[in-house]
């Protein structure tokens, strides 16, 4: 899909995986998700469960390019569950800082939404300025989230 800025969106499912780069995807997700990232090998594990066509697993990882770069990219796992937990968890989505303002981040969100069905789950810093972006396209606070690490 073209965009008028001449950024284009990729889409890709467990069943259709044609033309991916996973290790540009990574490597940008790995680079541009500020403080906010995790692991190389992190991002690898959820982009491998997305792509996994495994009962329970799946999803989709989209991504922006402009002029064949890597400009933006999400990251949305399917949790297998539903109600009680939402069905998907979008789990990285990062925008190069070029492209930042520029609507890469609302557009990659909104495909992301309509590549899956049910509720989508994420997780966000207080202070990410990203919060706002999802605020405006319709998602609620409903939880703080506490962890136990061991």
């Amino acid at each position: 899909m073209k965009e008028k800025n001449s950024v284009s969106y990729h889409t890709y499912t467990p069943e259709n995986q044609q033309g991916i780069n996973r290790d540009k995807i990574i490597d940008f997700l790995y680079h541009h998700l500020d403080e906010f990232g995790d692991k190389r090998e992190d991002i690898a594990k959820c982009m491998d469960y997305a792509l996994s066509s495994a009962e329970g697993k799946g999803g989709a990882v989209l991504e922006a390019r402009e002029n064949n770069e890597v400009v933006g990219a999400l990251i949305l796992n399917n949790t297998g569950m539903s109600g009680y937990i939402p069905e998907n968890i979008l789990v990285y989505v990062a925008v190069h800082g070029s492209q930042r303002g520029k609507g890469v981040g609302k557009k990659l969100v909104q495909l992301a939404t309509e590549t899956v069905s049910g509720s989508i789950a994420l997780h966000v810093e207080p202070h990410n300025p990203a919060r706002h972006l999802y605020e405006k396209m319709g998602f609620t606070n409903k939880y703080l989230e506490y962890r136990l690490h061991r």
